[in-house]
């Protein structure tokens, strides 16, 4: 069968790849499209530590169910969780799959969807009433609303979302979709339009606007109760806990690629609560699709591209050219 391969830093071609074979407990899916992500323009780059060539990428995934799906038919269109976990390490443990400490993303540690065939395990499967876009699109989604459960975030709180790419788009319509004040804070017009049209109440271009005065203008000079980052700099790092209130919850999703020096005194005065956050739990996927299936996000201006399979090497190319020109990219298998 067909499948998209990197063969190394800024190498991609069409290979033909063995065929997929369902095993005990798997089902046997056609692959319709597949999303690109910010880990697949770093593999395509050769920054993914964690990435071995060749590599088929692809983790986001709209599919069909061919044979083997368990309770679900032949036909079914469905997404999947394309992550593992050992079920022996203190996450698994905890029940907290989604940081096992073992985990192999499809597309990363081992080769993803971006074939014409795959199989996976049943329990990985999630079926919706949703559009191909939009079952691309869940897994993306699901990082940002696992980083707002993690937030605790309710209908009572400000939340405030450093970054308005892919992920934080998913932080900001999770916090809307939950109620909360949203507050989506970016350097780039159509990306902050975008984020408006998901949810958040307010916009702060923070290239030229004063971050602090808008927050606090915002806030009655408190300061947002939730801080999630999703751009991964020092600087909104150390903004995160800056500016969130006193015994707020500051999540971070972005890597920062480099040393961060805070001022620690300000995690003890305010009594903060600091989170990481990774991935997505089955119940993340499943409010994300309660939530699209609610029409509550703008698939269509999220969506910056769809090509065929041909043509993803010269995308990932445009996009590493030129990275803020691009929300999404699918591919159409």
């Amino acid at each position: 069968m067909k499948a998209f391969r990197m063969e190394g830093p800024g190498v991609a071609t069409i290979a033909e790849v063995p065929d997929a074979v369902a095993q005990a407990g798997e089902a046997l899916l056609r692959v319709k499209m597949v999303g690109m992500c910010g880990t697949d323009l770093n593999t395509f780059r050769g920054r993914n530590a964690m990435v071995a060539f060749p590599r088929v990428p692809g983790h986001e995934v709209a599919a069909e169910i061919v044979e083997g799906g368990g309770e679900l038919a032949a036909g079914t269109q469905v997404t999947i969780s394309p992550y593992t976990s050992c079920g022996r390490c203190p996450s698994c443990r905890r029940g907290r799959v989604n940081a096992c400490q073992f985990n192999e993303t499809m597309g990363v540690q081992r080769d993803g969807a971006m074939t014409e065939y795959i199989s996976v395990p049943v329990e990985k499967l999630y079926a919706a009433t949703l559009s191909i876009k939009e079952l691309c699109l869940v897994e993306p989604l699901t990082v940002g609303f696992h980083a707002t459960a993690r937030g605790r975030v309710t209908a009572e709180d400000t939340v405030a979302v450093f970054g308005c790419g892919g992920v934080g788009l998913g932080a900001i319509a999770a916090a809307a979709f939950r109620g909360a004040e949203t507050i989506a804070i970016d350097m780039d017009d159509a990306k902050l339009e975008i984020a408006r049209k998901a949810g958040a109440n307010h916009l702060i271009h923070s290239k030229n606007e004063d971050l602090h005065e808008r927050l606090a203008e915002i806030t009655d000079g408190h300061g947002p109760d939730v801080m999630i980052e999703a751009i991964g700099l020092p600087q909104t790092f150390r903004a995160a806990v800056e500016e969130v209130a006193f015994t707020g919850r500051v999540v971070y999703i972005g890597y920062a690629k480099e040393p961060v020096a805070y001022e620690t005194r300000l995690f003890v005065q305010k009594e903060l609560d600091i989170l990481g956050s990774r991935n997505a739990l089955p119940e993340d996927f499943r409010e994300v699709i309660r939530m699209l299936e609610a029409g509550r996000f703008p698939v269509e201006d999220a969506v910056s591209a769809v090509v065929p399979m041909e043509e993803a090497a010269r995308m990932l190319g445009e996009w590493s050219d030129a990275p803020g020109k691009f929300t999404k990219i699918m591919v159409k298998i």
